[in-house]
């Protein structure tokens, strides 16, 4: 993913945490009401800490997009987020053309000039982080001592709320 700078310091954070990230999972309330999630590549977080995504403009997800939250996960390096938001649809080709990778071609056989891409633009409230970076022995350890002393080792865990105020 491509990561523009962040002069909010929450949204350093969330940039920091997420930028080596490359699948995350869209959660939405479809119109049963039932939550459906959706594994889905990030593109690029912008300037403004909007996360974009290429997206077929038919897919039932469209019109559900509000809320909507977003989470990625790293075993590998004991890294865990899910961020709330909401997305909306954005058909703006130019915008469409930059962000264009040859990755996206499977799905849109006629590249940026494919008639259902859209992206669909994520826009963060608040997230929730837990960061353990030690190795996975360390991380298995503190487990271990967890369950020995009856309360959690673990690395770092908090809350980023000032996501949205660059808005």
């Amino acid at each position: 993913m491509k990561t523009q700078a962040q002069t909010n310091p929450e949204l350093i954070q969330l940039c920091r945490i997420i930028e080596d990230m490359t699948i995350g999972m869209i959660t939405s309330v479809d119109a049963r009401g039932a939550l459906v999630s959706r594994p889905m590549a990030p593109l690029e977080m912008d300037s403004s800490g909007i996360i974009w995504f290429f997206t077929d403009i038919s897919s039932g997800k469209v019109g559900h997009l509000n809320p909507a939250n977003l989470s990625f996960t790293n075993e590998s390096r004991g890294t865990y987020i899910s961020i709330s938001g909401i997305g909306e649809i954005n058909t703006d080709r130019a915008h469409i053309e930059r962000l264009w990778t040859a990755f996206a071609k499977p799905w849109f056989p006629e590249g940026p000039e494919s008639t259902n891409l859209a992206l669909l633009k994520f826009i963060p409230n608040t997230a929730e982080y837990w960061d353990a970076p030690h190795n996975k022995m360390v991380r298995m350890f503190a487990m271990a001592a967890s369950v020995v002393i009856g309360k959690p080792l673990w690395g770092e865990h908090g809350t980023l709320t000032e996501l949205a105020s660059t808005f």
